[in-house]
């Protein structure tokens, strides 16, 4: 493990010793790092590139004290990205001498029906990452430049890949399947992949332990909604049902994503709009959901615009509520019993009023929402119904570096 100035930190050390992960989070053009005290399940330091290979670009590194430090720096890659991480510890801290990690996690969005736990990363599991970009051509070979980046950086310690796919691993092929000429679909691995796993993992394990229950007794749905937005049913600890599909575009309607839309509206948009392949995916990606309907991809503003009158913004909530609805009662008819609902991510911890709307006229279904309690900010998980709501909601804070340390640990524990 190479620091800035090539000297090799100890194995272990300082607090949380043998504790201490680093988790990763490689983009095309970024490279986001935590440094994990994973028994006492609190980050030492967190940073983020930017603008890698554009020149100009911008790097944040915080210590576990809250000082922040900033540098307009060009960044080549992401060896150079982590050259410049690698500075920022030594000059900021905290050392990596005394905190130096035990391994390093990864986060891999797309693992194909490959990889169904978090790996440790060999050649071949290089290769298999590598392969799979043709399902997540926008992440997978990112992630991979930061595996073969970090590998450089930090050589002497193993390196895990934690998967966002893995926990929907557990669907049954009922679920998964697409109603589509099964050789073709194998053929071209066609089916639902899932996203959020990491995320959802984590959230439904810390609703367990809020309630107070073993998560194996449990029936939840998990709502992981930020910009983007997935939905899970989640039977004891596994994923029987989650929203995404093929890829992350599949589901709820989210910030700029459609979500659910009929196959044929594709077909429509390039017969009669004459758009191309790359058009109707820049469409569907980037310029739907609450940005195409509203005219606001944060909820933030949306919500604000929504009232202030705003018709557009207003009709947009409505159809991201009704959606969500949707699916917690599809889920609901899945599960049998519904033990807690749990909001979590950006949009989910944060807007009082998509977690109101979303579960409006649910109370017929034994959901009832307490407008006292779902008001009160806290960064704390909450429960948000009534004494005598028969299915409990909650708000969970999520954590998905935790949840890729913890796993990363595992792995490397034995």
């Amino acid at each position: 493990m190479s620091t800035a100035d090539g000297a090799e930190p100890a194995a272990s050390g300082g607090t949380g010793v043998g504790r201490v992960v680093l988790v990763v989070n490689s983009g095309s053009s970024s490279l986001k790092y935590q440094l994990v005290d994973v028994a006492a399940g609190a980050p030492l330091a967190s940073g983020l590139v930017e603008r890698i290979g554009a020149g100009a670009g911008r790097a944040t590194h915080t210590d576990a004290a809250g000082r922040v430090s900033r540098e307009e720096v060009a960044i080549a890659d992401h060896h150079a990205a982590f050259a410049w991480m690698l500075q920022a510890f030594a000059e900021h801290g905290p050392s990596l001498e005394s905190h130096a990690p035990v391994a390093v996690g990864h986060r891999v969005v797309q693992g194909g029906a490959r990889f169904f736990e978090p790996t440790v990363i060999t050649e071949l599991v290089k290769i298999n990452i590598d392969e799979l970009s043709v399902l997540a051509p926008l992440h997978n070979p990112a992630n991979l430049a930061g595996i073969v980046a970090a590998e450089r950086a930090f050589p002497s310690v193993p390196h895990v890949a934690v998967f966002d796919t893995a926990f929907h691993q557990t669907m049954p092929p009922e679920a998964y399947l697409y109603a589509l000429d099964r050789d073709l679909a194998e053929q071209h691995r066609i089916r639902r992949y899932g996203f959020h796993g990491t995320s959802h993992r984590y959230v439904s394990r810390a609703a367990a332990a809020f309630l107070g229950r073993p998560v194996e007794e449990l029936k939840l749905i998990v709502l992981h909604l930020g910009n983007g937005a997935s939905a899970c049913a989640v039977d004891g600890g596994r994923s029987v049902e989650t929203s995404m599909g093929m890829t992350p575009l599949e589901g709820l309607a989210m910030g700029t994503r459609s979500g659910d839309l009929d196959p044929a509206v594709v077909l429509h948009l390039q017969r009669r709009a004459r758009l191309g392949v790359d058009e109707v995916d820049d469409l569907l990606n980037k310029r739907s959901g609450m940005l195409g309907l509203g005219g606001h991809g944060d909820m933030r503003d949306l919500t604000e615009a929504a009232a202030s009158g705003d018709e557009r913004a207003r009709v947009a909530l409505e159809v991201y509520a009704h959606r969500i609805r949707s699916y917690v009662g599809a889920y609901a008819a899945q599960l049998g019993r519904v033990d807690a609902i749990v909001f979590t991510a950006g949009v989910g911890e944060n807007s009082a009023d998509v977690r109101a709307m979303s579960l409006a006229g649910l109370e017929a279904f034994g959901v009832e929402v307490d407008a006292a309690r779902n008001a009160e900010r806290s960064a704390e998980a909450r429960r948000i119904s009534t004494a005598d709501s028969r299915t409990e909601v909650l708000v969970v804070p999520t954590d998905e570096e935790l949840e890729i340390a913890r796993q990363t640990l595992e792995v490397v524990a034995g």
